[in-house]
């Protein structure tokens, strides 16, 4: 698949432009044909479903899953001591250690393959909304059709594990009143596929009952029959100059599958107030909490895929320009227990050897770095390079593609496994073992019985789960 040229100098105003005429274009084309099945060997899945914990905004893996040189914060101190602005504390897995602050997490890293070394290219920019949808997507932005995120390629090619549950849910993640929305609407989508392969959006989880109900006041038979007459008003007035026959017919799936759910038992498991007293408790460090809360939910009634995210929002969470050590121990209380409860729950429940849960951000952080060393990335951070005067410049502010670190729980990886491994001075690149966003794509859909190979026809030209059907699995992670 050819992408449109990347130009170190498009704009924001580009690069949207660009997307928004790919999704034109996808909308109009015909429905995608998978190619060459009878000769395709798909995997042997070790998991049913997946977990993606998202950490939008560029989690910092010298402060969270891969501590280096602890340095506490002093007036004065030179900017290129700082590696670490959190101590190592240890784990349940002898010689693995991780940051202070996520105490819980440590406890349950015996479940986890912990890699190091993960790396994402240099994009000339090193931009939020191109890394975020290259890792969801796989592609490089932009591309010359909307691409499907890494959910709805598990939505259409394995289908729902439950009929009516959603198969795609994305929690949440607002996309609306949020600054850069549109280029999140961008990759948060099921491209070419349809929509009745898009995600289920929940930005809000303690709200996500009110996503299954029929609006307040509104008796059942009169909303059935609301969407009867709304259904027959889209199939009478089609709009083909800017929507295949393809697309409407998704579109028509999804309110199908949209009704079915509303009348079924499985919407229960949306409400969190049905949720004891006790467990909420240990979910609810805020949105993201409880998030994770719903996830577990949702994969106990069938869900297949979904996502939980702290969200991500220009300079706040993980995007840390300022105020970086302190921004970072708040994130940390926010996912430290729920993410150790999300794992041992799932494995009480008996859920863990087939859920596969990852915990993934776009890209790590340095101190002084922007990119990779020997990039010409603008650099986005204000804070000094020479040395520290006040602590809202204490933290790790550039974004940083040269080593990342990704947790795998359950779902056929191995136990208490480290793979691959980042310098210990700067630059903290990848050294040994590094993984490319292409091939961890390759290992989730490995994992999830898709191959990495699996291809699609859209339009005559072929489309791959990853691009061009090269990316390879880390067979070693793999219990």
């Amino acid at each position: 698949m050819t992408s449109i040229p990347l130009d170190p100098q498009n704009t924001r105003r580009d690069f949207l432009q660009k997307l928004a005429a790919a999704t034109t274009a996808t909308l109009a084309m015909g429905a995608p044909r998978l190619l060459a099945e009878e000769k395709l060997v798909q995997p042997r899945p070790t998991a049913d479903s997946c977990i993606l914990i998202w950490m939008g905004g560029g989690m910092a893996a010298p402060d969270t899953f891969d501590p280096k040189r602890y340095q506490p914060f002093e007036k004065g101190v030179p900017v290129k001591n700082i590696l670490s602005t959190f101590p190592a504390i240890p784990t349940a897995v002898d010689g693995m250690k991780i940051c202070k602050g996520l105490e819980n997490i440590a406890k349950v890293m015996d479940r986890a393959t912990l890699i190091r070394s993960a790396t994402q290219p240099d994009l000339g920019h090193i931009l939020h909304s191109r890394h975020q949808y290259h890792w969801h997507t796989g592609y490089v932005p932009p591309q010359t059709v909307a691409c499907p995120h890494l959910g709805a390629w598990m939505a259409k090619v394995l289908g729902p594990r439950n009929p009516v549950m959603p198969a795609f849910i994305n929690v949440g993640q607002r996309l609306e009143g949020v600054g850069e929305q549109e280029e999140l609407k961008a990759f948060t989508t099921a491209g070419f596929f349809g929509n009745e392969f898009g995600p289920m959006n929940l930005p809000y989880p303690d709200d996500a009952a009110q996503s299954v109900r029929p609006p307040k006041g509104m008796e059942p038979g009169r909303f059935d029959n609301r969407y009867r007459l709304y259904r027959k008003l889209v199939d009478k007035n089609p709009r083909r100059e800017f929507m295949s026959d393809f697309q409407q017919e998704s579109m028509l799936r999804s309110l199908d599958n949209a009704h079915r759910l509303l009348s079924s038992k499985e919407r229960a498991a949306f409400d969190l107030a049905l949720e004891p007293k006790e467990s909420h408790a240990k979910y609810n460090t805020g949105r993201f909490g409880l998030g994770c809360l719903l996830a577990r939910r949702l994969v106990e009634n069938g869900a297949r895929f979904v996502e939980v995210t702290t969200e991500y929002v220009p300079f706040l969470h993980w995007d840390t320009h300022k105020d970086g050590h302190e921004t970072v121990a708040g994130m940390h209380q926010q996912m430290d227990l729920p993410i150790a409860t999300l794992i041992r729950d799932l494995e009480a429940r008996g859920l863990l050897d087939r859920t596969l849960v990852i915990i993934a951000s776009e890209f790590s952080r340095d101190a002084m770095i922007e990119g990779v060393p020997g990039s010409n990335a603008k650099d986005q951070a204000t804070a000094p390079t020479e040395t520290l005067q006040e602590m809202k410049h204490y933290g790790l502010h550039r974004h940083f593609t040269g080593g990342t670190s990704v947790v795998m729980f359950g779902g056929g990886m191995k136990r208490g496994f480290v793979y691959g491994q980042t310098a210990d001075e700067r630059p903290l690149v990848a050294v040994k073992n590094p993984v490319s966003v292409m091939d961890l794509h390759a290992t989730i859909f490995t994992a999830m019985g898709i191959s990495p190979k699996t291809v699609f026809d859209i339009e005559g030209r072929p489309f791959y789960a990853t691009e061009d059907g090269k990316g390879r699995a880390v067979k070693e992670i793999f219990a």
